[in-house]
């Protein structure tokens, strides 16, 4: 095989704080929404990069020396998996490579991941390199985080790698265990309906710093590795300032198992709702990661019947979730709109998103 097309998908996570360093519970579930890497050998190099929604800006570099610092931009999530891959010892040699992709940038829905999770497919496909999914999703965060040098966690290239029809993926953020747990909104007559806020990312850098560092001195403090192994009983002795923090993973934890027990039995995914809601309260009030736009728009989607809603994402911006009648999400994104227009917000999209397949090679 010499060349094909490989396709990965955006995440939306449904419930649960996934900071890495707290070693938590997330639920996040792989869009139809993805990006596409159409992809052949070339021989002698070098490799070239380039974008259906960038036309003119082309990228080259050599996978056998390309190195963190030498790319920036877009190009650098591509160039970064050949740079993970070699230097797990990998035999990576030389792509032409073409991007498509219609995850939204910007939103919070891991369109970054998308990228590097189609690119890997490519590169391990069309040089015969065996990895498992777990163990590639580790190289692509890799490539993220000392290649790009952008520090996320694993969750969004799990997300990406482990993601199936109609189920979210329940991960362990410390262990890296993934099992599939069905979400057949179809079914049920629900919508996840996914508002882009269009709000810009404020103090992102500074704020998330800052959150790491106070869920960190709290765990010291309690004594544990990381908030996951603390119970809510445990917090009563901290400080004023780290009780917020440290409440809000106790409790985000809890609520994603709860989740999880309540689609495992079978209940009606409207049941999920108030958990929804209550981490977006949490979110808005312990750990103090929202901004006006998105807390408009959870409020003025419950406000229209929404039976949850939440921001999802690393917060001060990005989208909003919400589980709604089917009928009703149109109504309810109108609503949304209608609210920010009073407010004198920049106008929101939305769509509605659904449990989809994972990465894959496109036939």
């Amino acid at each position: 095989m010499s060349g094909g097309r490989w396709a990965a998908p955006g995440r939306v996570n449904l419930i649960g704080e996934h900071t890495d360093y707290n070693d938590g519970y997330v639920l996040p579930l792989a869009l139809a929404q993805r990006a596409v890497v159409t992809a052949a050998v070339v021989h002698g190099g070098p490799s070239r990069v380039r974008s259906l929604q960038i036309p003119d800006d082309q990228v080259t570099f050599r996978a056998a020396a390309v190195e963190p610092g030498h790319l920036s931009g877009w190009a650098a999530y591509v160039a970064g998996v050949a740079w993970a891959l070699r230097e797990a010892g990998q035999p990576v040699g030389d792509l032409d490579v073409t991007v498509d992709s219609d995850v939204p940038l910007g939103a919070g829905l891991s369109s970054s991941a998308a990228l590097e999770c189609a690119a890997a497919l490519a590169w391990t496909d069309l040089f015969g390199i065996e990895l498992d999914r777990t163990q590639l999703a580790r190289l692509c965060q890799r490539a993220e985080n000392d290649f790009v040098g952008a520090p996320t966690g694993i969750m969004d290239q799990m997300a990406s790698l482990h993601g199936r029809a109609g189920h979210l993926v329940f991960l362990d953020t410390r262990t890296l265990e993934v099992a599939h747990v069905p979400l057949n909104l179809d079914a049920a007559g629900l919508s996840l309906l996914v508002v882009d806020t269009r709000a810009p990312h404020r103090h992102v850098d500074g704020e998330y710093a800052a959150r790491r560092r106070d869920c960190e001195d709290a765990a010291r403090l309690l004594g544990v590795p990381a908030l996951r192994d603390a119970d809510l009983g445990d917090l009563d002795g901290l400080p004023a300032r780290l009780l917020p923090r440290a409440r809000h993973v106790v409790t985000e934890n809890a609520r994603v198992l709860d989740v999880v027990e309540a689609l495992r039995s079978g209940a009606d995914p409207r049941a999920i709702g108030p958990a929804l809601t209550a981490s977006h309260v949490s979110l808005r009030d312990d750990f103090e990661v929202t901004v006006p736009e998105v807390d408009v728009a959870v409020d003025t989607l419950l406000d229209a019947g929404a039976y949850g809603a939440r921001i999802t994402g690393g917060g001060f911006g990005g989208c909003v979730i919400a589980l709604v009648d089917a009928d009703r999400a149109a109504v309810a994104a109108e609503a949304v709109r209608a609210a920010y227009a009073r407010k004198g917000f920049a106008a929101p999209a939305w769509f509605e998103a659904a449990p989809s397949p994972g990465a894959h090679r496109v036939e």
